[in-house]
């Protein structure tokens, strides 16, 4: 029996393992793409410090047995009164997730105004024709934008070297919890953690850190 429980025990380790390896992956992937998306200032700077929440899913892809399918993983952060929150896993899928023609991959960033930042919290959020709207691009744009930002979602999306705004409407926003219970541990949630009532992990200090530089605390 004993060594039946040190088998599982063995397993169980090994598993989280793999799961804290993967998710440090993603959350490394997901500072690569907000440091390209914005280093060539395509995503407003303004509006980037108008934001309340921020998602990034890096390479979302088709999925092969659902025609017009697309599905991704990513993280979303919110402002809180000490800075952003410990990122949180989310996933997206949907058939009019607007891939780009011929694109396979193609990385999102969201930006989540006060309306967006509630329906995130509920956990699983249909995006309808009013809820998205594809983000103008520039610093111009942005200076022109910001105080006029009506839709809770403005996107952005990147493929093949090409930037363009996003079309999320038909897809849903979920919170992954399998990701967020393994990696935080079962008493984390989507909205505890965007609470800022979860420790930030070491793993996200890169994340964390390319959000800043680009859009403030």
């Amino acid at each position: 029996m004993k060594k039946a429980a040190r088998v599982v025990a063995f397993v169980a380790l090994f598993a989280w393992i793999a799961w804290a390896a993967d998710a440090a992956k993603e959350l490394d992937a997901a500072a690569q793409v907000i440091q390209n998306m914005t280093s060539s200032k395509q995503i407003p700077s303004s509006l980037l410090k108008h934001a309340k929440c921020i998602a990034v899913i890096p390479s979302l892809t088709k999925a092969g047995l659902i025609v017009g399918g697309q599905h991704g993983n990513g993280v979303v952060t919110c402002r809180t009164s000490t800075g952003w929150s410990a990122p949180a896993f989310i996933s997206i899928s949907g058939g009019s997730v607007g891939l780009q023609a011929g694109a396979e991959h193609q990385d999102i960033v969201l930006l989540m105004n006060d309306q967006g930042e509630q329906e995130l919290r509920n956990g699983h959020w249909d995006l309808g024709a009013e809820a998205t709207a594809a983000g103008p691009t520039g610093d111009s744009a942005g200076r022109s934008e910001s105080t006029g930002w009506k839709a809770p979602v403005l996107s952005y999306a990147h493929s093949s070297g090409a930037y363009a705004g996003a079309n999320l409407q038909g897809s849903k926003i979920n919170a992954d919890q399998d990701t967020i219970h393994n990696f935080y541990g079962r008493n984390a949630s989507l909205q505890t953690i965007l609470d800022g009532q979860v420790k930030s992990p070491a793993s996200a200090e890169g994340f964390l850190s390319a959000l800043q530089q680009v859009a403030g605390k």
